[in-house]
């Protein structure tokens, strides 16, 4: 028998707590994304995490521990090799990743993808560095225009992205080019986790403007995860953010694309409102996106307040048979060197209403300890060759 009717997974991405003992390897050095952000800012206004017991968690400069948190809480250690979105979520889900997918931040994509890109699309390719959306339309979108060659970049994430002008390449030919990079990309050496169609309209710099018919060809996870289970059993898995891109649709029975982790957070408060029997997964990816990859913690820390608020409201909207569970996927400190993620331990911290306990489970060896513990809360099994164990007889 199911002990909560409705489980609130959010992500914070990128909020991680510290250096994982291996994160060395990954070339991080002192990372710790939440702590040093609030050693880099006056203050940080957070009373909805400091009640749950963030603080009590992790050392956070100027924010007190509390006497008695209304949540559970744990560090939990990536098994998977990475520090990206895609294996932190799906090692969330029960999958053990131990072939990182590339990024190509600092390099660009090799001379030898890029040729056959070319040679198998017919049109050169211009670009081919990581860059902003909006910046690499202003530095080529007229070029495009005027030769029709292709623009390819990349980000701090695994993804290799398309720009095309819908009138002068049109969404069929560049919807065709993506399908064709993602097949080039299945090799270990090149595979990133998305390749993503950019189309965009305007006629010169200044006036580019992106449109709705962005397209991701991700992919799929490599087995069935927790997600599976739960949609398979007829319960209901509501995904709001890039949780939907994350796991190529798979388990998803409902998706909300977010605007922003703001936007993101005021349709979680909407689905709160609505009944439903199973999990709602939310992606907030602002944390990362805006500020940990352009290594702002002035941004990242007013992002975190701006959470706080709504996480208060999102608490008011709680039942007693409700459960929300908060953690991260990585971390990417906005104070360290360069721009990619760190490789870091990440917060779990459970609330419900109902709870009578609270306190400190410790640490745990797998972020797949949420999706077994989801699992499990609907008394069904993870899949064959998932990683992972239930928690839920500590949080009551």
């Amino acid at each position: 028998m199911k002990k909560y009717k409705r489980i609130f997974t959010i992500v914070l991405d990128s909020l991680g707590i510290g250096a994982m003992k291996d994160s060395e390897k990954f070339g991080d050095i002192g990372v710790d994304t939440l702590g040093n952000i609030a050693k880099s800012v006056s203050s940080l206004n957070i009373p909805n995490l400091q009640k749950l017991g963030l603080a009590n968690l992790h050392p956070i400069k100027n924010v007190n521990t509390v006497e008695k948190p209304l949540g559970y809480f744990a560090v939990l250690n990536e098994t998977s090799v990475g520090k990206d979105t895609m294996t932190g979520h799906w090692e969330m889900m029960g999958l053990n990743i131990q072939k990182p997918f590339q990024t190509f931040t600092d390099t660009g994509f090799p001379k030898e993808l890029i040729d056959e890109l070319e040679a198998k699309c017919g049109r050169k390719v211009v670009g081919n560095k990581s860059a902003s959306g909006t910046e690499i339309l202003d530095e080529y979108g007229e070029h495009e225009i005027a030769t029709g060659d292709m623009i390819v970049y990349t980000s701090a994430d695994s993804v290799l992205q398309i720009c095309g002008h819908e009138k002068y390449m049109g969404l069929d030919n560049l919807y065709k080019y993506c399908e064709i990079a993602r097949e080039l990309t299945m090799k270990d050496e090149w595979k990133v986790g998305r390749i993503i169609a950019r189309p965009y309209i305007g006629e010169k710099k200044g006036e580019f403007k992106r449109t709705s018919n962005r397209h991701d060809y991700a992919l799929k996870p490599y087995g069935n995860t927790a997600l599976n289970v739960l949609k398979n059993a007829g319960l209901d898995v509501i995904s709001v953010g890039k949780i939907n891109d994350i796991f190529d649709g798979e388990g998803v029975t409902e998706s909300h694309k977010s605007k922003s982790s703001v936007h993101g957070m005021e349709q979680t408060i909407e689905i709160a409102n609505k009944d439903f029997t199973g999990l709602c997964f939310v992606n907030l990816v602002d944390f990362d996106a805006l500020w940990g990859h352009r290594r702002n913690p002035q941004g990242y820390a007013e992002e975190i307040e701006k959470f706080d608020k709504n996480l208060g409201v999102l608490l008011s909207k709680l039942r007693e048979d409700d459960l929300l569970i908060l953690t991260a996927d990585h971390g990417n400190d906005p104070t360290y060197t360069g721009t990619d993620h760190t490789r870091e331990q990440v917060p779990f911290i459970a609330y419900s209403p109902s709870f009578k306990e609270n306190g400190n489970l410790g640490e745990f060896d797998t972020f797949a300890v949420i999706g077994a513990t989801i699992v499990d809360n609907f008394g069904l099994t993870m899949p064959q060759d998932t990683i992972g164990y239930s928690i839920l007889d500590k949080i009551n």
